[in-house]
C-alpha cells in the first residue's frame, strides 16, 4: 500500500511540473509576440476622450460642409503642425438608386415650392438652390459623368495633457470653421473613433455623407507642402512630411535667391552645398568671398581661386568692354559701362553712402558729374573707342588714363584728378589701375577679398561684379553668382543700385544671383535691399536674431508660429520660399559633402 501511494504522489509531481512548463511556454510565447511588442503599455477610454499610455487623443468626426467645397480644402489640416491622424472612408453607390431616390427627392421640393405659393409665402431661395443642385446632379449621373459615394471623414489629435488637446481641438476647428466644415467630438465613442482612424480600414462609427465624385475628389489628402520636381537639385529635407525638397532654380520667373541668417546659423554651409550640386547638373558657379570661406571648396573641385589684394598680382581694369554680338547689347555697351563706371567713381571719391537716417552722402556736385561724364567719353576716345561696336575690341583705357585726361581738361577736372590719385599712383594703385589678367573659364570661380582694406572693400566687390556682369553679357550659359556679405554693398548708394540691377536683368542672360547677408536690419533698411529680395523668387530664411525676427516676419508675411521658429531654429533648419510656396526645411549633406564644404573638420556639424 505504502509503494502505490507513493507512486501515485510522484505521478501527480510530474503532472504538475508539466502543467507548469506549458504555462511558463505560454507565458514566454505571449510575451514575444509583435501585438505585445507594439501594444501601449495602458488604454483608457473616458466619454470625451482617452490616453494611451502618456499620451491623450481625442476624435472628431465631420458632419457639416458648405453647398460648394474647393479642391485642396484639407490641406491646411493635412499640413497643420500637430499629430493628427486624418482617415477617409468612402462607400460607393449604386447610380440608379441614386437617381430613383433624387427624383422622389425632387418631387418633394417641387410640391413644397408649389403649396408655398399657394399660400402666398415669399420664394425660399435654398429650395430653389436644392432642386438646381438636384436637376445637375440627375443630368451628370444618367449621362456617367459622375458617380455617387457616402463618405466620412474622421480626425484623431494627440496631445501630452489635456490643455494641450484642447488647444489643438481649437486650432483644427478654427481651420475648418473658416471653411464653414463643421466637426464635433464622438461623444461616448472614442474607443470607436480612436479604431476608425487607425491602419485598419474598419469604419466603427459610420458617420457618413452623400457625396458626388467632383466633391470628394477636393477631399484629395496628398496635397501636403511639396516642393519636390522631377529636375533640379537637393536642397534638404521637408519638415513637414518628411519629404525630399528637390528644386530647380531656373524654372522660376527669375533664379535669384536671398540668404537671411545670423552668424553661426548654416548660411555659407547651405550656399556651399547648393553651389557644390549645381556644379553637378551643368552650372557655372562665381563668388565673391570676403572672409575666405570658400577656398577649400574651389581647390577640391578644380575650380580658380583668385585673391585680390594690394600685394597680389591680379588686376582688374574695371574700363573693360562686354564682347556682346547681339544688336541692341552690343549698341548699349560703352553707354551701359559709363553707367556703372559713374557709379564706381563716385564710390571711389567717398560718397554714395545710405546713412541711417535715409539720406545718401554727396561726392560729386552737378558741375563735376558733367565734368567727369566728358572726361570718360573722352578717355574710351582716346583709346579708340566710340559707341560704334566695330570700335570695343580695342584695348580698353585704364584709370591711369582717365586720371591724365580730367588733369589736362578745364572746370573741376584737376581737382577730380587729385581726388583719384590715390588709385593711380598712391596707396590702393596697381590692383584697379592697369589692363586685366584674369579670365573666368572655369566651372568655379571664387574671388577672394578678405586682405583688401576695409575701405577698399566695397570698391572691389562693385568692380568685381562688373567685371563679372560683363563676362556674363559677352558668353550666356547657366551658372550662378553668389555675393556674400552683401550688406556691405547695401551701405551705399550706387552699389547697391547696381547689385539691384543685376538681380532685375540676371534673368535675360541666365544667370542666378544669390545674395547672402547676415545683417538684415542693414540690408532691409535700404530701398534697394527691399527690391532685390522683391526680385528674387527664392529665399531661404535660417536662424534669426530676435531683432531681425520682427522684419523679416513683415518682409515675409509670416504667422506668429514661424515667426518664434524663426528665431529659435537649429543650426541648418529653416523657411525655404520657392515661388508662392515655403516649408520647413533642414539641410542635409552627405558626409563626403560635408568634408568638402566645412571649413572646420572637428566642428562640422556646429558649422552647418
Amino acid at each position: 500500500m505504502a509503494k502505490k501511494k507513493q507512486s501515485a504522489i510522484d505521478v501527480a509531481e510530474q503532472q504538475r511540473l508539466r502543467e507548469q512548463r506549458e504555462v511558463e511556454a505560454e507565458f514566454l510565447k505571449g510575451i514575444t509576440t509583435l501585438r505585445d511588442v507594439i501594444a501601449p503599455s495602458s488604454l483608457e477610454i473616458q466619454s470625451g476622450h482617452f490616453r494611451i499610455g502618456t499620451k491623450y487623443g481625442r476624435t472628431l468626426y465631420i458632419y457639416g460642409y458648405p453647398r460648394q467645397i474647393y479642391t485642396g480644402w484639407i490641406s491646411s489640416i493635412v499640413n497643420v503642425d500637430e499629430v493628427i491622424d486624418v482617415s477617409m472612408f468612402i462607400y460607393p453607390v449604386e447610380s440608379q438608386v441614386v437617381l430613383n431616390n433624387l427624383r422622389k427627392k425632387v418631387g418633394q421640393l417641387e410640391a413644397s415650392i408649389q403649396i408655398n405659393a399657394e399660400h402666398g409665402k415669399v420664394r425660399d431661395p435654398g429650395l430653389e438652390a436644392a432642386i438646381s443642385d438636384a436637376e445637375e446632379l440627375r443630368d451628370q449621373l444618367q449621362v456617367g459623368a459622375e458617380r455617387f459615394f457616402r463618405y466620412g471623414l474622421y480626425m484623431t489629435m494627440y496631445g501630452d495633457s489635456l490643455e494641450e488637446l484642447a488647444y489643438v481641438q481649437h486650432k483644427l476647428e478654427t481651420i475648418l470653421g473658416q471653411q464653414l466644415v463643421f466637426s464635433k467630438v464622438a461623444s461616448s465613442q472614442q474607443e470607436q473613433g480612436l479604431n476608425s482612424t487607425l491602419p485598419q480600414m474598419t469604419d466603427q462609427l459610420q458617420i457618413r455623407r452623400n457625396m458626388n465624385t467632383g466633391a470628394i475628389s477636393t477631399s484629395f489628402p496628398f496635397t501636403s507642402a511639396d516642393l519636390t520636381q522631377e529636375k533640379g537639385i537637393l536642397y534638404g529635407v521637408n519638415m513637414h512630411n518628411n519629404g525630399l525638397v528637390i528644386f530647380d532654380r531656373f524654372s522660376l520667373e527669375n533664379a535669384n535667391m536671398v540668404v537671411f541668417a545670423k552668424s553661426g546659423a548654416g548660411k555659407s554651409f547651405t550656399v556651399k552645398l547648393e553651389a557644390l550640386r549645381s556644379m553637378m547638373i551643368g552650372a557655372e558657379v562665381i563668388i565673391i568671398d570676403p572672409e575666405n570661406e570658400y577656398q577649400k571648396l574651389a581647390e577640391a573641385v578644380g575650380g580658380s581661386y583668385i585673391q585680390l589684394s594690394l600685394n597680389s598680382s591680379v588686376r582688374i581694369n574695371p574700363f573693360d568692354l562686354p564682347r556682346v554680338i547681339d544688336g541692341d547689347d552690343a549698341d548699349d555697351a560703352l553707354r551701359a559701362n559709363l553707367v556703372t563706371l559713374h557709379g564706381l567713381l563716385r564710390l571711389m571719391l567717398g560718397g554714395g553712402q545710405t546713412l541711417p537716417n535715409g539720406t545718401v552722402t554727396a561726392s560729386l556736385s552737378p558741375s563735376e558729374e558733367a565734368d567727369l561724364d566728358q572726361a570718360l567719353i573722352d578717355t574710351y576716345a582716346r583709346a579708340g573707342i566710340t559707341s560704334d561696336p566695330l570700335t570695343h575690341n580695342s584695348v580698353p583705357p585704364t584709370i591711369g588714363d582717365l586720371y591724365e585726361t580730367l588733369l589736362h581738361m578745364g572746370g573741376s577736372g584737376p581737382q577730380l584728378a587729385q581726388r583719384l590719385r590715390k588709385y593711380t599712383t598712391g596707396t590702393f594703385a596697381g590692383i584697379f589701375s592697369q589692363q586685366s589678367n584674369i579670365d573666368i573659364n572655369n566651372a568655379m570661380t571664387v574671388f577672394n577679398i578678405r586682405d583688401l582694406e576695409d575701405e577698399l572693400r566695397p570698391v572691389a566687390m562693385y568692380i568685381v561684379l562688373s567685371h563679372i556682369w560683363n563676362k556674363t553679357r559677352t558668353d550666356k550659359r547657366k551658372r550662378m553668382l553668389i555675393v556674400d556679405e552683401a550688406w556691405q554693398l547695401m551701405k551705399y548708394d550706387d552699389s547697391a543700385q547696381f547689385l539691384f540691377s543685376l538681380a532685375k536683368r540676371a534673368r535675360k542672360y541666365y544667370l542666378g544671383l544669390t545674395t547672402i547677408s547676415q545683417d538684415v536690419e542693414d540690408f532691409m533698411s535700404s530701398k534697394m535691399g527691399r527690391a532685390i529680395v522683391s526680385n528674387s523668387s527664392m529665399q531661404l530664411l535660417l536662424k534669426q536674431s530676435s531683432s531681425a525676427v520682427d522684419i523679416l516676419g513683415d518682409v515675409f508675411k509670416l504667422t506668429e508660429e514661424e515667426r518664434k521658429r524663426l528665431g529659435n531654429f537649429p543650426v541648418g533648419q529653416g523657411l525655404f520660399f520657392a515661388g508662392q510656396n515655403h516649408v520647413h526645411i533642414q539641410i542635409i549633406a552627405s558626409p563626403t559633402e560635408q568634408d568638402l564644404i566645412t571649413t572646420n573638420p572637428q566642428g562640422a556639424q556646429e558649422n552647418r
